[in-house]
């Protein structure tokens, strides 16, 4: 069954604009009602292969929801699964006419059973565990049943807690056994005390978590609800609330306004975990980690008392446009309180942008940039982005004479469709670089248009499995062109679709009562490469595969639920670059490299290990039993511990420009230290910088013949 959406969403803001409501919270059932509406709207107009609303469509959201509340199938008993079912072929209805019984009734039930299960795991975590029994426990919780009785559902508990427990005690008893080892006067603890002590930790570790639980509000379960049903379109579409809107925005633009420090709640006080360094809380070089913050005030208003306080709602205090006051009231880690005023700024998250590297190998002198995102401010395309930076970096390479260039974009999720096309004109003179297809339209052929090239040498691109989206774009372009060779895991992440947010706030008008009801992120467009191939799924394969820890793990797109499918259209109009670099004789080299690198293939070994203990699903609660699994590992883990001493004999400089800046951040150059070591112990590293010899040989020696013709 379906209905016009258009004509409930008329009818629901004429109903806005006629009433007034003082609760601007998701705690507003007619607020609820109508986020459904409006996401149901947005998503059958926009959405690139919309799903069917139909009873296939309710159970799967009905499976995902429960799941998303209960994965471990410790809360939920089957007597509730039983009443949900009800429902179970419902909600596709309750969808179309706004109607949310069925998430009032699962959520009323869960926050019983949460208070139930804080209940349970102390009553558990009171009394002794025996590890000498034998017994085990199964973690596979996707084919577990719903406990049966209340019996069940705290001999569900118990097993879980005594598996957690269990870890510790291993531990515990290792760490004396070290200290005996060390020293031969050393008393060993008891076990009874040990035990005691592992089982103390987890009630702690039990308690942070229903901390961070209880400070949950309905309208953070009902935007989990909302998301079971958005995430049925595709695994990429999604709800964001107000807050998570900001926190999106400021992770795709690397930046935000505020005073620079991230803070985490623990026991009911806000603390500092982190002076983000260049924010004005560094500058001012008046708080510090560990800083509780016990009240905030904006410039000379009174201030607010945060003990207690939700984080999201203290972060909303703290957070302020550029140029505005806060004052905090922190108590200083040496015990004494102070009132800092701090002028908030622009602040920008390092990490998140390119960073680069010289290395001379061979008497020769190459580049490394690292691109963690492709990075914009939609808002303002003038301001820093991943292209801009990328294009003032290899300049800077350039005049510390670079002969060749790796661009790692390992771990690089996506981002900016923008900034790759911009980017890809670094490498090619002009032409298409990628194809878009929105539902039901011709495909769009995204070009460059700049004639300029801006490096024409060797390339290597590096990827691996969590590559994805944006980051697949560049490769896939650059590998079609024949303008760089691939290196990296047996195929990228594989996401070939695009996303656009919708504002939903643009459907209310002038006469809101409702508040800011967030945005929607969906899938609107899919892109294919020049060749007429899909991404999606398929990912992009590369010339030179290595093998890392993820090469046998499921976190690809097709791995994930109710993904596109992979589809072909026509080849745009291009042409790959005239073969001036032999690429073929540079892969051929880099396989007979690989052969004899026994660190390659101890990775491929460690990869099919961590596959093999991943699978695992079932362990023992006996100590005896459970410690010679873990000594059995740890001798097996013993093997692979080689591969992070793997060492090369490259060393890794920054720029000239940058080490001005290191002398002034010691948090900067603790980063910069800590990177280049790591690409010094890097075998993908070392391979790529090996293909860019090879590269810059062979692209010589076809030179010169061509001069002696």
């Amino acid at each position: 069954m379906k209905r016009n959406f258009v004509y409930v969403l008329a009818a629901l803001l004429i109903s806005a604009a006629s009433c007034s409501f003082t609760n601007k919270t998701f705690d507003n059932p007619d607020k609820d009602r109508l986020l459904v509406e409006l996401l149901s709207f947005v998503i059958q107009k926009w959405h690139f292969s919309p799903s069917e609303v139909d009873d296939s469509f309710s159970e799967k959201v009905f499976d995902n929801y429960i799941g998303m509340l209960d994965p471990s199938r410790r809360y939920f008993l089957q007597s509730d699964i039983d009443e949900f079912s009800e429902y179970k072929d419902k909600i596709d209805d309750q969808i179309q006419s706004a109607d949310i019984s069925f998430f009032d009734l699962v959520h009323n039930r869960f926050v019983k059973r949460l208070t139930e299960g804080e209940e349970i795991y102390k009553e558990i975590l009171g009394k002794p565990f025996d590890f000498s029994e034998n017994e085990d426990i199964d973690m596979d919780y996707e084919n577990l049943p719903f406990p049966e009785s209340e019996d069940d559902r705290v001999e569900r508990w118990r097993k879980y807690l005594k598996f957690a427990a269990l870890g510790s005690y291993v531990s515990r008893m290792e760490d004396e056994e070290d200290k005996k080892e060390k020293d031969a006067s050393y008393t060993v603890k008891p076990g009874e005390d040990i035990e005691k002590e592992a089982r103390e930790s987890i009630l702690k570790t039990q308690a942070e978590h229903f901390d961070i639980v209880d400070d949950l509000e309905r309208r953070d379960w009902f935007v989990m609800y909302l998301n079971a049903i958005v995430t049925e379109f595709d695994p990429h579409t999604f709800y964001f609330a107000p807050d998570d809107k900001d926190r999106f925005d400021a992770s795709i633009s690397g930046k935000f306004e505020g005073i620079g420090a991230r803070l985490q709640r623990k026991n009911d006080r806000i603390k500092i975990v982190e002076v983000i360094s260049g924010g004005p809380a560094w500058r001012g070089n008046e708080v510090e980690v560990g800083d509780e913050i016990l009240r905030v005030a904006q410039g000379e208003e009174e201030p607010v008392d945060i003990i207690g306080m939700r984080l999201d709602d203290a972060v909303k205090l703290i957070k302020g446009p550029k140029g505005s006051e806060v004052k905090l009231t922190v108590k200083k880690v040496d015990g004494t309180t102070q009132t800092i005023s701090i002028v908030r700024d622009v602040v920008e998250l390092e990490e998140s942008y390119a960073r680069t590297s010289l290395v001379k190998k061979d008497g020769r002198t190459y580049g490394i940039i690292n691109l963690p995102k492709f990075y914009i401010d939609f808002e303002d395309y003038e301001s820093r982005n991943a292209a801009s930076d990328v294009e003032k970096e290899i300049e800077r390479l350039k005049e510390q004479g670079m002969e060749g260039l790796v661009l790692d974009l390992r771990g690089n999720g996506g981002g900016s469709l923008k900034t790759v096309v911009d980017m890809a004109g670094f490498f090619i003179k002009e032409g298409p670089v990628v194809q878009v297809k929105s539902s039901g339209k011709q495909q769009e052929v995204l070009s460059d248009t700049d004639s300029r090239v801006q490096w024409d040498g060797p390339l290597v691109i590096l990827v691996n499995e969590l590559s994805a989206s944006a980051s697949e774009i560049l490769a896939a372009a650059m590998q079609d062109y024949k303008r760089a060779v691939i290196v990296g895991s047996k195929q990228t992440y594989g996401k070939g679709t695009v996303q656009n947010v919708v504002n939903l706030n643009q459907f209310l008008g002038q006469k809101n009562d409702y508040g800011d009801v967030g945005a929607l992120k969906l899938t609107t467009q899919k892109f294919y490469r020049i060749n007429g191939g899909s991404t999606q799924l398929e990912g992009v394969k590369s010339d030179i595969v290595i093998p890392d820890r993820y090469s046998y793990i499921d976190l690809g797109e097709k791995d994930q639920i109710n993904p596109l499918p992979w589809d072909k259209i026509a080849e745009a109009d291009y042409r790959p670059l005239k073969d001036h670099v032999n690429y073929d004789y540079a892969i051929s080299r880099s396989k007979e490299r690989m052969a004899e690198n026994e660190q390659i293939g101890l990775l491929e070994e460690n990869a099919q290990w961590i596959k093999k203990k991943q699978d695992e699903s079932t362990f023992s609660l006996n100590y005896e039993a459970y410690r010679k699994s873990v000594d059995e590992d740890m001798e097996v883990a013993k093997k692979f511990d080689v591969l992070s001493e793997y060492s090369t004999d490259l060393t890794f400089e920054s720029l000239p420009y940058e080490d001005a800046l290191i002398a002034q951040d010691t948090i900067l150059r603790d980063r910069r230290e800590r990177w280049h070591k790591n690409l010094s112990r890097d075998v993908y590293v070392e391979e790529a910088l090996n293909v860019l010899t090879d590269l810059r040989n062979e692209s010589e020696k076809g030179l010169a013949q061509i001069r002696k013709q």
